[in-house]
């Protein structure tokens, strides 16, 4: 049998997200594995050439550190009370790279993320993340797309 001992959350705290935890957190329950939950932080297009009147970009990314933080607090309350080990991460960076890079580091033996399950327009113009984790993740990847409601 394989072994699970670390499996890999990426989280952007969307209700998809909050879907697909829950096979993460039974993954790690089923197999006594480190839970990570990241997050990471898109890296915002850099304005810093253009005249933007009120911005501090110093200020704003800060923000953006300090929303993500108490998001993440939020997201994991209660969560992983009962897990063997867990570990929150917050990096800031493009998604897919960073989630492959804090994979390799920590030596998953699972990425489990949610997916969007975009088409068409929208997939052309926000790409997946999802889909450039399952290509280029050197460990297995679970993508869990929500339940398709039936009106």
């Amino acid at each position: 049998m394989k072994d699970f001992s670390t499996i890999l959350f990426a989280t952007d705290f969307s209700e998809v997200s909050e879907y697909a935890f829950d096979y993460a957190y039974t993954l790690a329950k089923k197999f006594n594995s480190k839970l990570i939950v990241l997050h990471v932080i898109n890296e915002p297009v850099d304005l810093r050439g253009f005249y933007v009147p009120h911005i501090s970009f110093d200020s704003l990314e800060k923000e953006i550190e300090d929303a993500a933080e108490k998001m993440m607090k939020k997201f994991c309350l209660g969560r992983l009370v009962d897990l063997a080990a867990s570990d929150t991460v917050i990096v800031s960076g493009i998604p897919y790279d960073e989630i492959i890079a804090m994979a390799d580091k920590e030596k998953a033996a699972m990425i489990v993320l949610g997916t969007h399950g975009r088409a068409g327009l929208d997939h052309l113009l926000f790409g997946s993340t999802a889909e450039r984790v399952v290509r280029r993740s050197r460990c297995p990847v679970m993508t869990i797309r929500p339940p398709v409601s039936e009106e």
